[in-house]
C-alpha cells in the first residue's frame, strides 16, 4: 500500500538518475580508493626468503654460503645420517623426513642460505671506527666476489646501527660506505639488496631511514625507491606508542613504500617487556601478541613478515643437537602455522631442520590445498566451496613451496590441472 504512490516501483529503474548517481558515488569516494592503492598494494609479486642468516661481518668471507651448507651437510650425516635417525632426532613423521630429505640435501648443496645479513649491529658489537670500517669494505668485497662467482644468496644485504642518537652516525657511515664499495666493485647493487633498521622506538626513525634512502639515491646514481629497507620490531614502542595505537602500523606507511619486511626480535623484545631469560621464546605469550600485532599492521600492505630466532643452536654432544634440532624444527613448524613464512638462523647447524620443518609443512599442505584449486578452477567437483580469497591463499601455499624448493613444478601443475604460471598469478592476485 504504501508504495502505490510512488514513481518508480519494482524493477523499472528508467528515470532515476543511476549513472549521476553513481559518478557522484565515484567523487566521493575518489580519496578513499585512492588511499587504498596506495597504502595496500598487495602482493608486490617477489619471492619471499624462508629465512634470514644474520653473521657478523668480521666472519664474512668468500663462499660464506657454500660453507655454511657443507657444515650442514658434514652434521647430518655426524649425527643423522638416514632418515630414521633424523626422523627420531627432530621429532618429525619417519615417512616425511624419508620424502624431504633428499631435496634438503640438494638445497643445501645448490642454495643453502636465501638470504644473508651481514651484521653490523647485535650480532658484531661495538668496535672502533677504523676497525668497523675495515670490516665493512672486507665484507662488501666478499660479498661481490660472490656475486660475481655465482655464490651470493637470492637476497643479500645490512644490519646497521639504527636511529638511536649514541649509534645512529656510525649506523650512517657503515651504510653508506657499504654501498659505495659494492658499486665501485659490482658496478650496482644487486637485485636482492636489503637494508635491515633495528632498535625502532619512534615513527619519526622510520620517516627519517625513508629520507635517507631518498638522499643516497641520488648521490649514488640509484634510481628513485631502489634502496628499501626492514623494520626489526625489537622495542615495545615499535608495537604500541604511548597513545596506545599500533606504532607499528604508522611504521610501515611512514616509509612512504620503502619497507620491505618487518622481523621480530625474539629476546630484545622479550627482556624489554621484562620476561626473565630463561623463558625469552619465540613462543612466549609477549612474542605471540607482538606478532599478532605486526600480522595486522602488514596485511594487504605487500610487507613480508619474520619470526625472529632461538638462541639454542645445535652444537655440542650428539646429544645436545639432536635437542636443539627437535626445537628448532618445532618452532620453525609454529611461525609457518602462524603465517609467518621466514625466520632467522644463526648457525649452520640450523639448516637442516630450517628446510626440514619447512618442507615438511609444504608436502603436507599440497594435496589438500591442489584439489581444492582444483575444484575451484573448474576441473572437477569438489565437497568444499572456496572463496576468492581462500583460492587465492591455496595458491598462495603452492607458490611459496615451488619457490624454496619443497614442491616440483610438474607435480603441482598435474595435481591442479593449471600452470605454475597460472597459480603464481592467482596467488599475486588483488583480492576484493
Amino acid at each position: 500500500m504504501g508504495t502505490q504512490g510512488s514513481p518508480h516501483r519494482g524493477a523499472d529503474l528508467a528515470g532515476i538518475g543511476l549513472a549521476d548517481l553513481n559518478a557522484a558515488l565515484d567523487r566521493r569516494l575518489a580519496d578513499a580508493d585512492a588511499r587504498l592503492l596506495r597504502d595496500y598494494p598487495g602482493d608486490r609479486g617477489r619471492r619471499q626468503p624462508v629465512h634470514t642468516v644474520y653473521i657478523p661481518a668480521d666472519r664474512i668471507r668468500p663462499g660464506i654460503a657454500p660453507t655454511w651448507g657443507e657444515a650442514a651437510a658434514q652434521v647430518l650425516r655426524e649425527t643423522a645420517p638416514d632418515a630414521a635417525e633424523l626422523a627420531a632426532a627432530t621429532g618429525l613423521a619417519p615417512e616425511m623426513v624419508a620424502d624431504c630429505l633428499p631435496r634438503v640435501l640438494d638445497k643445501l648443496r645448490t642454495e643453502p642460505v636465501e638470504d644473508l645479513r651481514i651484521d653490523l649491529e647485535d650480532g658484531y658489537g661495538t668496535r672502533s671506527d677504523a676497525e668497523e670500517d675495515r670490516h665493512v669494505r672486507e665484507s662488501a668485497a666478499a660479498l661481490c666476489a660472490d656475486l660475481e662467482s655465482g655464490a651470493a644468496p637470492p637476497y643479500v644485504g645490512i644490519r646497521m646501527k639504527g636511529m638511536e642518537a649514541a649509534g645512529r652516525h656510525r649506523g650512517m657511515r657503515t651504510l653508506a660506505m657499504f654501498i659505495a664499495e659494492v658499486l665501485e666493485r659490482a658496478g650496482d647493487l644487486p637485485d636482492g639488496f636489503a637494508l635491515t633498521l633495528p632498535k625502532i622506538t619512534a615513527v619519526e626513525q622510520v620517516e627519517a631511514m625513508a629520507w635517507v634512502a631518498e638522499q643516497l639515491e641520488p648521490r649514488f646514481g640509484l634510481d628513485e625507491g631502489r634502496l628499501r629497507f626492514e623494520l626489526q620490531i625489537e622495542t615495545p614502542q615499535s608495537v604500541l606508542s604511548a597513545d596506545g595505537a599500533a606504532a607499528v602500523a604508522r611504521m610501515v606507511h611512514a616509509g612512504a613504500g620503502r619497507v620491505s619486511a618487518l622481523h621480530y626480535g625474539t629476546y630484545d623484545y622479550s627482556a624489554a617487556c621484562g620476561v626473565a631469560a630463561a623463558h625469552q621464546s619465540m613462543a612466549h605469550p609477549v612474542a605471540d601478541h607482538a606478532k599478532a600485532v605486526m600480522q595486522l599492521a602488514a596485511a594487504g600492505t605487500g610487507v613480508w613478515l619474520s619470526d625472529g630466532s632461538t638462541n639454542v643452536l645445535p652444537v655440542g654432544a650428539p646429544e645436545e643437537i639432536r635437542a636443539a634440532w627437535k626445537l628448532h624444527a618445532s618452532l620453525v613448524r609454529r611461525s609457518l602455522e602462524r603465517a609467518f613464512y621466514q625466520g632467522w638462523d644463526l648457525h649452520p647447524h640450523q639448516l637442516p631442520t630450517r628446510y626440514l620443518a619447512t618442507y615438511a609443512f609444504y608436502r603436507e599442505a599440497f594435496a589438500p590445498a591442489a584439489d581444492r584449486l582444483r575444484a575451484y578452477l573448474g576441473s572437477q567437483g569438489g565437497g568444499v566451496l572456496d572463496e576468492p580469497a581462500t583460492a587465492q591463499a591455496l595458491a598462495g601455499t603452492l607458490a611459496r613451496g615451488l619457490n624454496c624448493g619443497a614442491l616440483d613444478t610438474a607435480e603441482v601443475e598435474k595435481a591442479t590441472g593449471a600452470s605454475a604460471a597460472a597459480l603464481l598469478s592467482l596467488a599475486r592476485r588483488r583480492v576484493g
